[in-house]
């Protein structure tokens, strides 16, 4: 669907359900309680599903716009969440019934009964933005602010590659309602917990550098989640700090979930290697200089199986 005719599907909607997707990040969060505080101006009924993986970094957002228990929706919209298996737990009774998706993964499945993707954005908080105006939706300082942050936190506060002109155009109409900039970008970008810095330290003294040291790997293993009482919130974006060592194009993040799961994260130069086309092979997905998948085996394993995806992406 267009951004036109995904305004106009809005404005036919009411009783909606928003959902976030697993282990959410800020651009999820953010689109899912703008979009509920647009619906809510424009006369509907809507609610965001709670998400048990959220952490404490995103309460604030969240305030107000929790769906009360047993609230039964007429229709479901997922924000940021290119497929069903991206959905939290809470969200599994209604994987089969999401009326519509707005998207910017160019990896999504097409799972819901309508879909609003455009992978050129470099968030879904893009994306958003734009419905707002078709939906003739008045962009108030909150709405604005939770846009700002799902924006700033997917471009790493407009550094990373998919950062563009348009980006920051829209950037600056958010920034102009008079919201507190520096608030948000304080919270997710100039404070850091001291695990969080443990962490950091520790994924340099154990990474493994490969070809010539421009493809990097770190690992955050479950010893060292335990041995430093790691949560989420100490976790946030961790997969972004390993590729700014000079001389890294690409870096890939194996976080072990279960003795024998990893979940990776590649973050890539998006020229050299397409790191949606290296995740591919395990089932994920992503965009061509940020993706991610899930690698059943130990760290080690994990390793391995990466590299050898990586090659064969590399050389065709």
């Amino acid at each position: 669907m267009t951004v036109q005719e995904t305004a106009s599907r809005l404005l036919e909607l009411d009783n909606i359900l928003i959902l976030t997707h697993r282990r959410p990040d800020g651009d999820t969060v953010g689109c899912a309680a703008a979009l509920c505080l647009a619906l809510r101006q424009k006369g509907k009924t809507a609610h965001v599903l709670f998400n048990e993986d959220a952490h404490g970094l995103f309460d604030p957002y969240f305030e107000g716009v929790l769906a009360p228990e047993g609230f039964r929706p007429d229709a479901v919209v997922a924000v940021d969440a290119a497929a069903p298996g991206m959905l939290p737990d809470s969200a599994a009774h209604l994987k089969d019934r999401v009326d519509l998706c707005i998207d910017h993964h160019g990896s999504n499945e097409g799972y819901a009964r309508a879909t609003c993707v455009d992978p050129a954005a470099a968030a879904c908080g893009e994306v958003l933005y734009k419905i707002f105006l078709e939906m003739g939706v008045t962009i108030t300082q909150p709405m604005a602010m939770l846009l700002y942050m799902a924006i700033a936190t997917d471009t790493g506060c407009f550094v990373y590659s998919n950062t563009t002109p348009e980006t920051h155009r829209i950037a600056a109409s958010l920034m102009e309602t008079g919201f507190d900039t520096q608030w948000v970008n304080k919270r997710h970008f100039r404070v850091k917990s001291l695990k969080r810095m443990q962490i950091e330290s520790r994924l340099i003294q154990e990474m493994d550098l490969e070809q010539n040291g421009s493809l990097v790997f770190a690992y955050v293993t479950l010893d060292l989640i335990h041995e430093l009482q790691a949560t989420e919130e100490d976790l946030e974006d961790i997969s972004s700090f390993i590729g700014l060592l000079e001389g890294v194009d690409n870096a890939v993040t194996v976080r072990q979930l279960k003795p024998e799961e990893c979940k990776i994260s590649l973050r890539t130069d998006g020229k050299t290697l397409n790191a949606s086309a290296v995740c591919a092979h395990f089932g994920g997905g992503g965009h061509p200089a940020a993706a991610g998948c899930t690698i059943h085996g130990t760290p080690a394993q994990a390793k391995t199986a990466m590299l050898d995806a990586i090659r064969k992406v590399q050389h065709g």
